[in-house]
């Protein structure tokens, strides 16, 4: 017997919102039954051009889908996705989730009351060279990461830590196999009235240093990962999935009356990455969580790295706006999918 057909919806038609259409038209299992903008002529036109439904309500989809992507402005996403989540349908929220914690909390709570998937645009989870890294990263040292590039005015109401850095703060949290202690945070507006450009060094209860940096002001479009450890130093261009690792092979010492010279000989091992779409493994990931709920099962949610990346980026946005500069965690972890 085939499986059943997936019905899905898009709620907001902006740049985001288009790559998720165009990867749900393209899903052999996977019916696209509606798009929702509230501009009523752009959801029609869209409509019309890939063979669906437009509406201007997302409530509309109520009954109508399984599954649902909510790409709508930050402010809207609890809303929106908390009416999907009432009834009934699984949700993939574009990040930042929420623009508060206690808002991505109550979500869960409504996906867990109503047996529904939850899941946060995370894509970078799914980038095939960060799940590679994940096999060989092995008690970081330290983590440096810059994640820079022009800068856009359609994300101007985000700040450049919701729009770029929740990316890298989400990979480093998923490499270090510890939790954060110690946060310093400065940033600064260049083009818009939010901060444009931050840096953030993350000092983790394992000894681990992650210095990240993120821009929208830089004309040349720079993604890459470093990272240290012992016995190797790895290197990661995210533009083309590159990833190498230098080791060291050899040392060699040598003494004579007038000077000590010393030479240390590395290696270097490029790692193969298969390239595949990381928003459409991404969204394979949430059709087979939704196909699993709908045949009676459960899926486990990924609640707390959720929660936990969305209070890391909460709290450098905040220490930049208020100019602090460094605060250490409480050891009572905010970020605790129970935690009041």
């Amino acid at each position: 017997m085939e499986p059943r057909r997936i019905r899905v919806g898009v709620v907001g038609a902006g740049h985001m919102g288009q790559y998720h259409i165009l990867v749900f038209r393209d899903l052999w299992d996977v019916d696209l039954v509606g798009i929702v903008d509230t501009d009523a002529a752009k959801a029609r036109q869209l409509a019309a051009e890939y063979h669906t439904r437009g509406f201007t309500d997302h409530r509309e989809l109520i009954g109508k889908v399984d599954v649902a992507s909510v790409a709508v402005p930050t402010d809207q996403h609890f809303s929106v996705a908390r009416d999907l989540l009432e009834g009934g349908i699984s949700v993939v929220v574009e990040k930042p989730m929420t623009a508060t914690l206690e808002e991505a909390k109550e979500l869960f709570r409504v996906a867990r009351q109503r047996g529904s998937v939850l899941h946060v645009g995370h894509v970078e989870r799914f980038n095939g060279a960060v799940q590679e890294l994940r096999k060989i990263v092995q008690r970081p040292i330290l983590i440096e990461s810059r994640r820079l590039g022009p800068y856009v005015p359609r994300v101007q109401n985000d700040s450049v830590v919701m729009d770029l850095m929740i990316h890298d703060i989400d990979i480093v949290l998923g490499l270090v196999d510890g939790e954060p202690r110690r946060i310093s945070a400065v940033g600064r507006s260049v083009q818009s009235g939010v901060p444009d450009v931050a840096n953030v060094q993350i000092m983790f209860d394992t000894g681990t240093i992650a210095n990240i940096t993120a821009s929208r002001a830089t004309e040349q479009k720079i993604r890459t990962l470093a990272i240290t450890q012992p016995e190797a130093y790895i290197t990661l261009d995210y533009t083309d999935e590159d990833i190498q690792i230098h080791r060291r092979a050899a040392q060699e010492y040598t003494l004579n009356h007038e000077s000590i010279r010393y030479r240390v000989a590395s290696f270097v091992e490029h790692l193969h990455v298969h390239k595949d779409n990381p928003l459409k493994l991404e969204l394979l990931h949430l059709i087979r969580a939704a196909r699993e709920v709908l045949a009676g099962g459960s899926v486990e949610l990924a609640e707390s790295d959720d929660l936990r990346s969305l209070a890391v980026a909460l709290e450098i946005e905040r220490m930049i706006r208020e100019g602090r500069g460094e605060m250490a965690w409480p050891e009572d972890l905010p970020w605790s999918a129970h935690s009041a």
